[in-house]
């Protein structure tokens, strides 16, 4: 990563990301993970669970929100730490055959906070799902060059 702390500023946006998701990447996610829960492509089961419908694995969620903070630092090991709170699901509607996303996540990024001495910057993410947040307190601390 080029960055230098001295180039960033409390506030400062590092970008946005539109996530799309579907159902398969669920199960490809699923397959990877080895969390089958049926929460996470059964909509039977879901809803038999007082659910809305399928809803993404939170993991599935937080990782795909701190792409955009590896992808602004350059390299994904310049992420030395990586928190949030899970506050909602993301509902993953059944669009298999169309081309469209069962869900799409927003994420933007802003400059939390500077630290000279450790070198790093606390990214805050904020992660939204239909207009509301997602996951809470998200922040990634990124070690600058």
């Amino acid at each position: 990563m080029s960055m230098k702390l001295e180039e960033l500023t409390v506030g400062q946006e590092i970008g946005t990301r539109s996530i799309e998701v579907t159902r398969q990447d669920l199960v490809k996610y699923a397959g990877a993970s080895g969390d089958f829960n049926p929460i996470h492509w059964n909509e039977s089961f879901a809803t038999g669970v007082e659910l809305p419908g399928v809803i993404a694995h939170g993991m599935f969620t937080m990782g795909s929100a701190v792409q955009l903070v590896s992808d602004w630092a350059g390299d994904p090991a310049a992420v030395v730490d990586y928190q949030t709170r899970f506050t909602k699901p993301v509902l993953v509607a059944d669009t298999t055959g169309t081309s469209e996303p069962g869900a799409v996540i927003e994420v933007a990024g802003v400059v939390g906070a500077l630290d000279a001495e450790a070198g790093t910057a606390r990214i805050d993410l904020t992660v939204t799902f239909a207009g509301q947040k997602v996951l809470m307190k998200s922040q990634a601390v990124v070690k600058l060059a």
